[in-house]
């Protein structure tokens, strides 16, 4: 029996949200020392598990501050849960944020090879997709500026052009399908259902219900940071709706 993709067992993750003001350095140490630093404990995630088969497409919806980029974060190794755990079967490839992972005074190009080995392929390989990389991001002689200069439709771009171009195992995309022109939104649309056949496993996170029911075949809903629908695709899409028409 083939091993899942992503198994994702009772995780929850806490965050220690600080309840009063600090302005400085020095006075943040004196509270430390003195314990006289007060939080509020907020919990992100609250038990959650799911299991992801490779090839599965899975889409996360939820209204903002359910947990949604927390729990891509967590699946992509960026944050650690505070309790359960979280495996990952292959090469992950995560476009998470807007220029995430990338060095903003470097250009296109040197970004390209960093990001290419920040995911653990070799310098030979990242150059034999270059030419796709440029391409497929549209940034043409833009390339060789520092990306401190691009917009952050060009820094999409050009994430999301390295993340697929490059073969992963997981795509993990929070919301990075809704940048962009029209013309780019439909290209890389189209770019993802392309690695389908190649087997990729999707995590997607999206506010749209369309775009989930085109890209994926499961969904679950996140509510306050716990899981309250899960399974097909399109009966959680249609429970979500409902959810968006009685808000």
């Amino acid at each position: 029996m083939a091993k899942p993709a992503v198994v994702v067992d009772h995780v929850s993750i806490l965050f220690n949200l600080n309840s009063e003001k600090i302005d400085n350095i020095k006075e943040y140490f004196i509270k430390f020392i003195t314990r006289k630093l007060h939080y509020t404990e907020f919990w992100a995630l609250k038990d959650i598990s799911f299991t992801v088969e490779k090839g599965e497409r899975i889409g996360i919806l939820g209204f903002n501050g359910a947990g949604k980029s927390t729990l891509l974060k967590t699946v992509a190794g960026v944050l650690k849960p505070t309790k359960g755990s979280v495996s990952v079967s292959g090469v992950i490839a995560p476009l998470l944020e807007l220029g995430a992972g990338f060095d903003m005074n470097y250009s296109g190009k040197e970004n390209i090879f960093l990001y290419g080995a920040t995911m653990g392929y070799s310098r030979k390989f990242i150059e034999s997709k270059y030419d796709e990389i440029v391409e497929f991001s549209e940034l043409g002689d833009f390339i060789n500026v520092p990306l401190k200069n691009y917009s952050s439709g060009m820094r999409a771009r050009l994430g999301f052009a390295i993340a697929t171009a490059v073969e992963p195992d997981v795509l993990i995309l929070d919301e990075v399908l809704s940048v962009g022109d029209a013309k780019f939104r439909k290209k890389s649309e189209e770019k993802v259902r392309s690695m389908f056949d190649k087997g990729v496993t999707v995590l997607f996170v999206s506010h749209s219900t369309d775009q989930v029911r085109r890209l994926c075949n499961k969904a679950i809903i996140l509510k306050k940071g716990e899981i309250i629908a899960s399974g097909d695709a399109m009966e959680v899409c249609a429970k979500y709706d409902e959810l968006v028409n009685k808000k």
